[in-house]
């Protein structure tokens, strides 16, 4: 039984299947599972016989986003280690964004906050009919920084302006819709057409894919500058030491809304 966080697996035709393996926390990231995603991506990137890359969630969740126990143990440490955190978790969606091969995420069950950003950083999302979406980082006050660019290129920016404020959830048949996923299948038969979209892929030329795929990303929200790239970090870092942070943690662990300010009506 495998026990580590991410599970790297690579068959005879070069489809490499990355599977995100915290099932008892509803595969949330923390800085274990970060760092087998990075892994991961160093292992596929230095293989010469890797075609296709296939990301999937163990147990009933494809990613419940961030780990936020972890998160709130993380914010009471000082500015540098919290600089680090949302560096790496920003560099692993950016790398998958990014890596020159066609990467497919193939979703269950609940994607929450960071899952969003997988999936965004995908080149084909797949979802099962009865998957659960929110971008939630705003309900915890948080905010969704370091997966906004690719967000924005999946989405549009007029729905992310929409589902990272509100933080609702939404179906699998909005987020079809709206352009996050390309296509809904029963629960039953996900990996079946996984494995369409697969076929299809190998069926192409690699270096042309790769190609084609850097050209399309040089006029997206997701090619940004190293300026741009440590800019997002910084802010997000800042947030998770905010007092609003901290109360939106605190009502997560004691289950419990959070107690934002609302403003008192005033006369007309």
């Amino acid at each position: 039984m495998h026990t580590e966080p991410v599970i790297t697996e690579v068959d005879d035709r070069g489809v490499a299947t990355v599977t995100l393996n915290r099932p008892e926390a509803n595969n949330a990231y923390n800085r274990e599972l970060i760092e087998g995603l990075a892994a991961a991506l160093d292992q596929l990137e230095a293989a010469e016989d890797v075609r296709v890359v296939v990301v999937k969630g163990n147990g009933r969740f494809f990613q419940a986003g961030a780990d936020l126990k972890w998160i709130n143990a993380v914010r009471g440490e000082d500015i540098d280690e919290n600089l680090d955190v949302s560096r790496m978790t920003a560099a692993v969606v950016d790398r998958l964004n990014r890596v020159p091969l066609p990467v497919v995420s193939l979703i269950q069950g609940g994607c929450f906050g960071g899952g969003t950003g997988i999936v965004a950083a995908s080149d084909v999302a797949i979802a099962a009919a009865d998957a659960i979406f929110s971008i939630t980082e705003v309900r915890w006050g948080l905010h969704a920084s370091i997966i906004i660019p690719q967000l924005a290129d999946a989405m549009s920016v007029r729905q992310l302006r929409r589902y990272a404020l509100t933080a609702e959830r939404f179906s699998a048949a909005e987020a079809m819709r709206i352009g996050l996923v390309h296509q809904i299948v029963p629960p039953d038969q996900l990996e079946e057409y996984g494995e369409k979209v697969i076929v299809q892929l190998l069926g192409n030329a690699p270096g042309a894919i790769a190609t084609t795929k850097e050209h399309i990303l040089d006029y997206s929200h997701g090619a940004f500058s190293p300026a741009g790239f440590e800019r997002i970090v910084r802010s997000h870092a800042e947030a998770r030491r905010t007092a609003e942070a901290e109360e939106g943690l605190a009502s997560f662990a004691q289950k419990r809304d959070a107690s934002w300010p609302v403003a008192e009506p005033t006369e007309a």
